[in-house]
């Protein structure tokens, strides 16, 4: 039984173009597989917060050596990583903050890459098998061949991190452009038609 995990980070809700992107993925990809499974990740919703020390000395020390305050800390983490490995397909939908991602998403990665569990101590990745599409709004337009194109350092960050973890699979869909919205230029509607082919062609890929 395939499944799919969604991970969502948008604060926008009903006004998010990576949102609405990301949910006509979800809508083809069950359309492309019976006794599909998806999981909701909504970073909004999670309770996510960042590395601290007794995060660091629950990834680096024994379980049998946790105290209960570090078995509290690394729990999220261990949630996290059960949800990317029992997936055969990730999609994740973000909107790009000042040419990287969002601060809540930054911090799930800081929580799924671990030593011993998602790369080895030899810099391996442990997380084989498995297809990223990642759906990415942005104000600006830095689309390939650009001049802007080198702007986009969460397209770049996210291959590279996930790529270290073993996920080189990859699809991008670049929502550029969702400021004319804000201007009165389109609509959201409008907007989301124009990506909805690039989407679909994601799911295929």
């Amino acid at each position: 039984m395939p499944t799919l995990l969604a991970i969502q980070s948008s604060p926008r809700g009903d006004y998010s173009v990576s949102r609405k992107l990301t949910a006509q993925f979800i809508d083809d990809w069950k359309a492309q597989h019976s006794g599909e499974t998806v999981v909701m990740r909504d970073l909004m919703k999670t309770e996510l917060p960042f590395v601290d020390l007794p995060w660091i000395m629950g990834a680096f020390t024994p379980a049998e050596q946790h105290s209960p305050e570090i078995k509290k800390a690394i729990a999220i983490s261990n949630d996290l990583i059960a949800e990317l490995m029992a997936a055969d397909h990730i999609v994740v939908g973000t909107s790009m903050y000042n040419y990287s991602i969002p601060a809540v998403l930054k911090a799930y990665i800081d929580h799924i890459v671990r030593v011993g569990v998602t790369f080895s101590p030899s810099y391996e990745g442990l997380v084989k098998g498995k297809k990223l599409s990642i759906i990415l709004a942005s104000g600006g337009v830095y689309t390939p061949g650009a001049p802007t194109e080198g702007y986009n350092v969460a397209i770049s960050y996210l291959k590279l991190i996930f790529g270290f973890i073993g996920i080189t699979d990859v699809n991008v869909v670049l929502a550029g452009g969702t400021s004319a919205i804000d201007k009165g230029e389109t609509t959201l509607p409008q907007l989301i038609g124009q990506f909805e082919p690039a989407v679909a062609d994601a799911v295929q890929a």
